[in-house]
């Protein structure tokens, strides 16, 4: 009986060991041929690739130069029309200062089409960042800061929260006939804009977002038939604001719906 059990055990032990010595053959068999494939895709390469002949590159140039493109390629272009990673031409355009966006495409049989999209600046960061007009820091240090440009600043990892303010503020300012010069947030959080005629909007650090909707429903009706007679408006109260005149006078406001109805109604306005 026990030696039957043996023979059983046996048969079953060299059963295992042909079926890992299967397993294992077609692993080396599947191994090789991908050897094989990929050795012949890259003998393939070396025999059949060509120089890129041609570097075509367009887009509205103003920061950006066909010579700054080439320098920050050229080392994908010397592995060939074939080898060169597109992917990784378009990476290095869109990492050069001042460009926005790339698409690179290959044109049978040695060229590559570039096109770019610069970056356009909407706002000063602090000193001498810039921000595109999606809020984006895209340059830390600039040389060249142009003047028109409004100036933002805040505490440090801000700037995309205030430049969203910005130009969520600016688009509801243009159609009143009004814009923004500045907007400035401190250590502590508290917002204070200027306004493109001059005028300071103090929003503070608490409910800040409802401070601005009221500044915009209300006030900037009062702007824009007294601009010129007001230095600030104060927006840091609890039922309402303050108007600073350029008299030296305040004039608290409690009731902001009356005031506006007031303002209108002496423009004529029903």
């Amino acid at each position: 009986m026990a030696h039957k059990q043996a023979k059983r055990r046996t048969k079953k032990v060299v059963a295992r060991m042909q079926l890992q010595k299967i397993k294992l053959g077609k692993i080396f068999t599947l191994l090789f041929a991908i050897t094989v494939l990929v050795a012949t895709y890259q003998l393939s390469l070396t025999m059949f690739d060509k120089d890129i002949t041609s570097i075509e590159i367009s887009g509205p140039f103003q920061r950006v130069t066909a010579l700054h493109i080439e320098d920050a390629i050229s080392e994908e272009i010397d592995a060939g029309f074939i080898g060169a990673d597109i992917d990784r031409i378009q990476d290095l355009i869109v990492a050069l200062p001042w460009v926005d966006q790339a698409r690179v495409v290959r044109r049978w049989p040695s060229r590559i089409l570039i096109t770019i999209n610069e970056q356009a600046p909407a706002a000063v960061w602090r000193d001498n960042g810039l921000l595109n007009t999606r809020g984006e820091l895209f340059i830390e240090e600039s040389r060249h800061i142009p003047a028109e440009l409004p100036r933002l600043s805040g505490p440090d990892n801000s700037s995309a929260e205030v430049a969203k303010r910005y130009l969520t503020v600016r688009k509801q300012l243009i159609p009143r006939g009004l814009d923004v010069r500045r907007i400035q947030v401190n250590a502590r959080g508290s917002w204070e804009m200027t306004l493109g005629n001059g005028i300071d909007v103090r929003l503070g650090r608490k409910a800040a977002v409802d401070r601005m909707d009221l500044f915009l429903n209300v006030v900037t009706d009062i702007i824009t038939s007294r601009g010129t007679e007001i230095d600030y408006v104060d927006m840091r109260y609890g039922n309402g604001f303050a108007i600073g005149w350029k008299d030296n006078s305040q004039t608290p406001i409690s009731d902001p719906e009356k005031a506006r109805q007031k303002m209108l109604l002496a423009r004529g306005i029903n």
